[in-house]
């Protein structure tokens, strides 16, 4: 049975759809072509997996692919412009439609191709990653890294469909899986409580796949993200607390030039945000360790490599899009369920947080 839920955004409102079997499904894809042209954006490992079916599924249309190298060092201007020339190549017109067929790297520079090319074309967002369903592949983010940052060039564009088909899970190896989880554990911490105590409850449930299990989880995933975004969809303000852990998982990313999944590097980057957020007084321990403890049940990392020195990570830090007129902005944590953005945080804990690598505090 096909779940759909709604991205309010006015007359850019778009449906997302939680299913199996919707990549074979033509009707699923021709109320959101703007045209006769398809431009599928993909990836060389999902390629050889989905490809042939999604072209097989968009029969009647004129459709070329553009397939990508895989992986986040990939997520750059260059590859950015590769998407660019390809559609100049194949002489993509005004009404031509892009479909991104992948995970958050093809999600975010498809889309930042989508909102660029002759000033913006439709767009189809069809998630192939845990992460990408529950996460980046929602909002109209786009973006590619920059040497000194993540997602410091892109754009907020939205998408007019997202297609999450959980059956291409399947094919997701383990390390990318659980880098999913670790989004949808930020959920439970930021906004809903009641998710968090389910996901305590199921962690086998996840780590074995059940089916039931993981679209419980990917729907109230999408849920949290779409209230979210309808009620801020630049990130002037709430939106910004989608980010726990992004602003410590981000330096990591940089700093190890993505040696860690974006989904580990987010992992550690909520275990030392919790931790501040007790060194700061607002959060409890004991919520504090089940934060913790629930990101470790899933096998995910909670502390980044001890190469990482403080100032470094301060540095790099310093880098991210929340920091207004050079004041780090964070996401921290009152309770499980709910988050804040703040610049107000003490600079002592602050800094041992980042001596103790993300070790919650025992004091």
């Amino acid at each position: 049975m096909t779940e759909t839920l709604s991205v309010e955004l006015g007359d850019r409102s778009y449906p997302i759809r939680i299913g199996t079997g919707l990549l074979n499904d033509p009707a699923q894809f021709a109320p959101y072509i703007a045209g006769r042209q398809v431009c599928i954006v993909t990836n060389e490992t999902i390629a050889p997996l989905y490809l042939k079916a999604l072209e097989s599924t968009l029969i009647g249309y004129q459709v070329d692919a553009c397939v990508l190298p895989d992986g986040e060092e990939h997520k750059t201007l260059q590859t950015y412009a590769n998407v660019l020339d390809h559609l100049m190549v194949h002489r993509h017109n005004r009404s031509t439609t892009l479909v991104a067929l992948g995970g958050g790297v093809v999600g975010d520079v498809a889309g930042f191709a989508a909102a660029t090319y002759q000033r913006g074309v439709a767009f189809i967002q069809v998630p192939t990653t845990l992460l990408a369903c529950v996460d980046s592949s929602v909002g109209g983010k786009t973006a590619v890294n920059h040497p000194q940052g993540k997602n410091m060039i892109g754009a907020f564009y939205q998408p007019r469909l997202v297609l999450a088909d959980l059956r291409t899970l399947d094919s997701l190896p383990a390390r990318e899986y659980l880098a999913g989880i670790a989004e949808v554990v930020k959920y439970g911490i930021i906004r809903d409580a009641s998710f968090f105590d389910w996901l305590e409850a199921h962690v086998d449930d996840l780590l074995r796949r059940d089916a039931s299990a993981l679209k419980h989880a990917v729907r109230t995933s999408c849920a949290v993200k779409a209230a979210v975004v309808a009620v801020d969809e630049r990130e002037d303000g709430v939106r910004a607390i989608l980010n726990y852990g992004h602003t410590f998982g981000h330096a990591i990313e940089t700093l190890t030039r993505y040696e860690y999944l974006h989904g580990e590097a987010v992992a550690i980057g909520m275990v030392m945000a919790t931790d501040l957020s007790m060194r700061a007084g607002m959060l409890d321990r004991a919520a504090g360790k089940r934060i913790k403890s629930l990101v470790a049940a899933f096998g995910l990392p909670v502390v980044p490599p001890g190469n990482i020195t403080p100032d470094a990570m301060r540095s790099a830090m310093g880098m991210d899009k929340k920091a207004i007129d050079g004041r780090l902005r964070l996401v921290l944590a009152r309770a499980i369920g709910d988050a804040l953005v703040t610049e107000r945080f003490d600079p002592g804990a602050f800094r041992d947080t980042l001596s103790a690598h993300g070790g919650l505090c025992e004091e």
